[in-house]
């Protein structure tokens, strides 16, 4: 236990003080007393005021917002308001799952802001450690530092990597992670009360362990924005940028059937492109010009099949269909034909080892 602790102390001290100073200053208490793993943790902390991210600046899911407002918000903001009921106690676990790009993680960005509450952004291998237990205390030291600095979020990215499905044939360290994790996040000695919630994203919730999902009773599945969504999203992205006046959103938004609210930001950013190549296409014919023209309903529709293009490309490589493997059609036929010649041999031999068209004698010289 002493060599580990001198390898914590030696790599994360002198920052994690920083930490706790600047976090004990932001919530207006003295310096509070922590222990070396959770000094360790508060290296992850993020403070409401760095956050840049709003409810308003995430365009569509509005029904989900209202929810999480309701549900996960107030509490932490209005604590006197619930606090008349053991039914409207703070939310423990909050769960965030759908396809990669919907916009889960900016949400759980945008509650760490909107709720004021401390952000712990719980990283995978920060708790790994290869001395035996160390794991399991480092957990321990995200509750009991969430429970310091409460009101407290700690998040969770990518939890189907972290909190998966409990086998038989699994890594016995990570199980033990897994169990230390559900017990204080719902066990014998949690306190119901505390103003600490859990809040996961992923975008695979199957491969979650069935305990954990009972720890997260609060579900929100954040799908592919439909047309209407799409329209407020792209006038998000938009919305600082230099656009011409006209621009058809909701036309754009049609032709964008299947984007996700990241792939509708890599199409902005790909036409915005197009302005800036024609201001360098005017600069090396002699013409002088300081800024680039605004962006037009034009330059969006020609960058939509070159994002259409990459998603399919993406597809055709994920899954191996057929125009991803034709560029190797000449090897693929000639290891077909080799095949084929070997299962025509193996088709003349009988079983008992010897060939169906040669005499015994040629086969056992």
């Amino acid at each position: 236990m002493g060599v580990s602790n001198s390898i914590y102390e030696v790599g994360h001290g002198s920052k994690a003080l920083k930490k706790n100073k600047k976090l004990a200053k932001r919530l207006g208490r003295p310096l509070f007393a922590t222990n070396i793993y959770e000094d360790i943790i508060a290296c992850d902390v993020i403070y409401p005021d760095d956050v840049n991210v709003e409810f308003n600046s995430i365009g569509g899911l509005e029904g989900i917002k209202e929810s999480l407002y309701e549900l996960v918000i107030l509490p932490l903001r209005k604590p006197e308001i619930f606090a008349h009921s053991n039914l409207l106690g703070p939310q423990k676990g909050v769960l965030l799952y759908g396809p990669p790009g919907t916009g889960k993680t900016m949400l759980a960005k945008a509650i760490a802001k909107e709720s004021g509450a401390v952000f712990i952004n719980v990283k995978l291998s920060t708790l790994m450690c290869k001395w035996f237990g160390e794991s399991q205390k480092l957990v321990t030291a995200v509750f009991t530092l969430a429970y310091k600095v409460q009101p407290a979020i700690i998040f969770l990215d990518e939890v189907d990597g972290f909190l998966g499905k409990r086998r038989a044939t699994g890594h016995e360290e990570s199980n033990r992670i897994k169990t230390e994790f559900m017990s204080l996040l719902d066990g014998f000695t949690t306190d119901q009360k505390a103003h600490v919630m859990v809040l996961a994203a992923t975008n695979r919730p199957s491969e979650l362990d069935e305990a954990i999902l009972r720890r997260l009773p609060q579900a929100f599945e954040i799908g592919i924005p439909d047309r209407s969504e799409r329209v407020n999203i792209l006038k998000v992205i938009l919305k600082e940028e230099r656009v011409e006046e006209g621009v058809d959103y909701d036309h754009i938004a049609g032709m964008c059937e299947g984007f996700t609210g990241s792939d509708l930001f890599g199409l902005c950013k790909r036409a915005a492109y197009f302005p800036l190549r024609e201001l360098l296409h005017e600069e090396k014919q002699g013409k002088k010009s300081s800024t680039p023209r605004a962006l037009s309903q034009r330059d969006l529709e020609n960058a939509i099949l070159p994002s259409k293009r990459t998603k399919s490309a993406v597809r055709n490589y994920q899954f191996g269909t057929s125009s991803s493997l034709s560029r190797h059609g000449e090897d693929e036929s000639r290891l077909a034909q080799r095949v084929l010649e070997i299962c025509k041999l193996m088709s003349g031999i009988s079983n008992n080892g010897i060939v169906a068209n040669q005499p015994p004698e040629a086969a056992y010289p």
